[in-house]
């Protein structure tokens, strides 16, 4: 038997289970690359569309895994000492957190936790686990690629616009009975014509692009992995051989980067100074990634005239958290990545993944990224351990 270490978001303060919008989410079979969507044996523990990322959801893993014998402990508490992850975690096989609510595997944690084997992302982003203390370990470290990429994609595009059409501002004075037009459109532009650019260009990043052309602004990218020449000529892309080159000509800026030790808080000061002034920022990859007071100051000197994030450090964010309240802002929690229409696929991949796990089967190799003491699958091109 195997002890499973749960860790999600809280359920919804309204009430568990909510009433839902629609009745059913499409079902995507196959993603944009040719991977094919999870295959998890046997019948789901939940309807596709229904709330499965917070506690009383469980992922649908429930049924499952007891059926088989083995123990579910689900919670979000996660922080501290006496916190229900930290009193399970000494004696846990394998702990799911995901990326929203992150159950953070610090090296300390990672040595107190002797049984651990696999640490498993429901959805995409293993950032929030050590990698470097897995692998030394010999931890298998697993996400569910591409599961809800698409997702974060159309998240930034919203974002993007959202910013640049001072659409938040203006929806506040229509709320608040006002009829304020010139208030509204005095920070409004058309995004037609800017020069938007991604600062990594992977499943997520490559995914915005797509997106962006039909809005006929001119394409820029920096990714240390050339895309293919038929792609930048498909997409009419500028490649730029570093990020300081593709910010200095952005009027807005995706950060895609992935988070490992050498790009934790790269985006500070210094590097918005080579920003455009009045250019946008949209920041759907982590918190961590950004100074957080370079950040605030950026947008109240006017450097920066948008920030459009999803992500924080650390995650919940506190109360005081400067972002919260700096001017000029699309700040929302980290929920990019999980609609009710992408825990649908992360809930099968995670189920898909425990299963071959569980019962001594390989797992997929584009959902690896730590395995047999090495970064490996997704990990291997999307990560470093220092």
């Amino acid at each position: 038997m195997s002890k499973i270490l749960c860790v999600l978001y809280p359920d919804p303060v309204s009430g568990f289970p909510p009433v839902y919008a629609r009745d059913a989410v499409p079902e995507i079979k196959r993603y944009p690359n040719g991977q094919t969507a999870p295959t998890p044996h046997g019948e789901l523990g939940f309807t596709p569309g229904e709330l499965i990322g917070s506690v009383s959801g469980e992922l649908g893993l429930r049924a499952y895994l007891e059926s088989q014998g083995h123990e579910l402990i689900v919670t979000s508490d996660k922080e501290g000492a006496d916190s229900v992850f930290e009193r399970h975690l000494a004696d846990a096989d394998v702990v799911i957190s995901q990326p929203f609510w992150p159950a953070y595997l610090t090296a300390e944690r990672i040595a107190k936790a002797k049984n651990l084997k696999l640490a498993l992302t429901a959805g995409i982003g293993s950032d929030h686990v050590d990698l470097k203390a897995a692998s030394e370990r010999g931890i298998t470290v697993a996400e569910v690629t591409f599961s809800n990429s698409i997702s974060v994609a159309e998240h930034v595009v919203m974002t993007a616009l959202a910013l640049v059409r001072n659409y938040l501002p203006s929806h506040q004075w229509a709320n608040n009975g006002g009829w304020n037009i010139a208030d509204c459109v005095t920070r409004s532009y058309d995004i037609e014509g800017m020069q938007f650019g991604t600062l990594g260009a992977g499943r997520i990043g490559l995914a915005v692009l797509r997106r962006m052309k039909p809005f006929d602004v001119q394409l820029h990218y920096y990714d240390p992995h050339r895309l293919p020449a038929e792609t930048e000529q498909e997409l009419n892309l500028t490649y730029h051989e570093t990020p300081e080159s593709l910010v200095a000509v952005c009027d807005v800026v995706n950060l895609q980067t992935p988070l490992y030790p050498s790009t934790q808080g790269f985006v500070d000061a210094k590097f918005l100074a080579r920003f455009k002034r009045g250019a946008y920022l949209v920041n759907t990859a982590r918190g961590a990634l950004c100074d957080r007071d370079a950040i605030a100051d950026a947008l109240e000197s006017g450097q920066l005239a948008g920030y459009g994030g999803d992500v924080w450090f650390p995650q919940p964010a506190p109360v005081d958290h400067r972002w919260r309240r700096m001017p000029h802002q699309g700040m929302t929690p980290h929920i990019s990545g999980t609609s009710l229409s992408a825990q649908a696929r992360y809930a099968a991949g995670t189920l898909e993944i425990l299963q071959n796990f569980l019962e001594g089967k390989a797992i997929r190799e584009e959902y690896l990224i730590v395995n047999g003491g090495n970064l490996a699958g997704a990990g291997a091109n999307a990560y470093k351990l220092v």
